[in-house]
């Protein structure tokens, strides 16, 4: 006899042991194999954005049902002379009474020369004014009503009463 103790031909061939899966299943723990094999990106959950939001839906930002286009409006007609037909009905104006979301920059149409301004928590539309929203607004006609550079600056809301 040899000194090999190598298992050499004395393995048993794999049609003995149920072919390449038998044999392999008795010398590893295939189940744990199966749960730890990676399986491609895990599929994506929206369902987290859809709890925090009202209804269930995801809502696009901006006030559009809470603004009238500008060429409805006689009165913005005439103090914007300067604009198409076009370019008013592009223009939104925001209804009195809506609240402005804080951080985002307006412009009020009646003060144009006071420029964008930045609102705060607490600050509405009141009667009277005309306000326009920069989200709103695509940036040529937005940059035609305010010029190219001008910054906004915060504004504190009027006390009312």
């Amino acid at each position: 006899m040899s000194d090999d103790h190598s298992p050499g031909d004395r393995r048993k061939p794999y049609s003995d042991a149920g072919g390449p899966a038998g044999r392999h299943a008795q010398t590893h723990d295939v189940r744990q194999e199966a749960l730890t094999n990676p399986r491609g990106p895990e599929p994506v959950d929206d369902s987290f954005d859809a709890q925090l939001q009202p209804g269930g839906a995801i809502e696009q930002p901006g006030h559009a049902e809470e603004s009238v286009p500008a060429d409805e409006m006689k009165d913005v007609r005439d103090r914007l002379p300067e604009l198409t037909n076009d370019e008013l009905a592009r223009l939104s104006i925001l209804e009195p009474g809506v609240a402005l979301e804080q951080g985002g920059v307006y412009l009020n149409l009646d003060d144009r020369k006071r420029g964008p301004f930045q609102a705060i928590g607490g600050h509405t539309v009141q009667q009277g004014d005309r306000i326009i929203a920069k989200r709103d607004t695509d940036y040529l006609l937005w940059n035609q009503l305010t010029g190219d550079d001008q910054e906004a600056v915060i504004e504190r809301p009027r006390k009312t009463g």
